[in-house]
């Protein structure tokens, strides 16, 4: 069984455990149900996420000029307290920008391996926090748009990690409940003065069961360095697809990358 096509990020739903789907040009392949099989990546080509063209992907699943061209890979996009669009100033396109930062925004604590401090759309709940491949994850503050949240982020970080681990994910197997409400309440008096308002209390504490064991060693591989790989899929947790052996890839860093995917039967 063979498939073709251009990687998006895995499409993900929140289920016990989580359930995934490989994206392939519009083809959504149940990972789930390929536990145990051996696979094939055979990296053959680009396709850029924006201009759709075979170009060397930059960063992002973008090529060099839209990487530094599209309001979709702006600043904005990992650095949120840089919006502007709640005060009517484009930074690449003022339509787009204000479509992703005028719209409600979570803060949110989340533990990836360690507990970490991070910001998403609401329409990115809980997906945002399957990518990362948290264990646990609690909101904690509830804005009207981007850069509110953002400037929260930023003051709490100073306090927290802001970034996950890919490592310390991989490698975590904690099963106990962290107590992210108690870490809420030790960070509440970090919140800036202006925006407590945004401050939120009695949430609901999501928790995640991924499909995947932790392994004796953790090692990455990406198509650039070997563009064809062959192993047994053994587990998916975050965006990562783990093989025999300890060797994982991440998908999500690999939008963009065109492949052929190869199912022994």
């Amino acid at each position: 069984m063979q498939f073709k096509g251009q990687i998006l990020k895995m499409t993900s739903f929140h289920d016990k455990p989580i359930q995934y789907y490989l994206n392939l040009s519009g083809d959504l392949i149940h990972m789930n149900e390929l536990f145990g099989k051996e696979l094939t990546i055979r990296h053959t080509g680009y396709q850029c996420v924006h201009c759709q063209q075979d170009k060397t992907i930059y960063r992002m699943g973008f090529c060099k000029s839209c990487f530094f061209e599209s309001p979709y890979a702006s600043d904005t996009i990992i650095r949120p307290e840089l919006s502007t669009a709640h005060l009517g100033i484009a930074e690449r396109d003022l339509d787009i920008e204000k479509q992703i930062q005028l719209q409600p925004h979570t803060v949110y604590l989340a533990y990836t391996g360690e507990v970490k401090v991070g910001v998403t759309r609401n329409t990115q709940i809980p997906t945002r926090w399957i990518d990362q491949g948290a264990t646990f994850a609690l909101p904690i503050a509830r804005t009207e748009n981007r850069y509110e949240a953002g400037i929260i982020e930023v003051a709490l970080k100073q306090h927290v990690a802001d970034k996950t681990s890919w490592k310390k994910m991989l490698q975590d197997d904690f099963e106990d409940e962290i107590d992210l409400i108690d870490f809420q309440q030790k960070i509440k008096a970090y919140f800036p003065e202006d925006f407590q308002k945004f401050y939120s209390e009695g949430e609901n504490l999501w928790t995640f069961d991924y499909p995947y064991d932790k392994p004796e060693k953790v090692t990455s591989f990406t198509l650039d360095k070997k563009p064809e790989f062959t192993g047994k899929l053994t587990g998916i947790k975050g965006q990562y697809l783990a093989f025999d052996g300890g060797q994982f890839i991440n998908v999500r860093g690999h939008e963009g990358y065109v492949i052929e995917l190869d199912v022994a039967n």
